[in-house]
């Protein structure tokens, strides 16, 4: 009897936190972030950047421009939790396989987010303020997110509250602002999702031994004159 009643009060207390959680709504379709450099002084030298989001709510396609490797392409499997980075070097295309389960089991979340009061608008929505902390922060950075997104979209902030629409990312070049300035709900085509078959399917460390095979036959002519 006393096993029944213990079971009871399980079940009950499941369902009371499966039903009192809300649901996130689903996003399909493409975000748009401005990417600025938040020292003033370095502002003149660092151009303004862009990244793209496109989603049907199962895969997402996240690109990137970066200074060093040029346009990056991150392709996930939102169910799977997997990705590929597409990448376009001078030795050739390659498509660079992620598992992110296998990640995350030495990996730690640096991001502490804490809710605060006050919202504001984006992209005709209300975001909700979050005071956030981070060890490559000076001070607490202040973030706004969407409440009824999940964050599972942006290949980070996995322990957001909900979809981070104006957040910071610090580097080794300065500290950078991402504001959502677009948000566009067309369903993106399919095969937007999908790896071009010019480009070479690897592991990272795979994908590390061509570069390094590549160098070393860019620099070896170098080393005959």
């Amino acid at each position: 009897m006393i096993r029944f009643a213990t079971l009871t009060v399980s079940v009950l207390l499941t369902f009371t936190a499966l039903f009192g959680q809300k649901t996130k709504e689903p996003f399909l379709g493409t975000l748009t972030y401005r990417i600025t450099i938040c020292d003033t002084a370095l502002a003149r030298y660092v151009p303004v950047r862009y990244m793209k989001v496109y989603t049907n709510d199962t895969l997402t396609r996240i690109e990137n421009e970066t200074d060093r490797l040029g346009k990056q392409i991150v392709l996930k499997h939102l169910v799977l939790n997997k990705s590929y980075l597409l990448l376009n070097t001078p030795i050739g295309k390659y498509a660079i396989q992620t598992n992110h389960n296998e990640a995350k089991k030495d990996s730690l979340l640096p991001y502490m987010f804490k809710k605060k009061c006050g919202r504001k608008s984006f992209c005709g929505l209300k975001a909700n303020r979050l005071s956030v902390s981070h060890k490559g922060f000076v001070e607490p950075q202040t973030f706004y997110y969407f409440k009824q997104y999940d964050p599972k979209y942006l290949n980070a902030f996995e322990n957001c509250p909900g979809l981070p629409v104006l957040y910071y990312i610090p580097t080794n070049d300065g500290l950078f602002k991402y504001e959502l300035i677009s948000k566009d709900t067309t369903l993106p085509e399919h095969d937007l999702f999908g790896i071009p078959s010019d480009f070479r399917r690897v592991t990272f460390d795979e994908f590390m031994n061509y570069m390094m095979q590549g160098q070393e036959e860019l620099e070896e002519p170098e080393e005959k004159k």
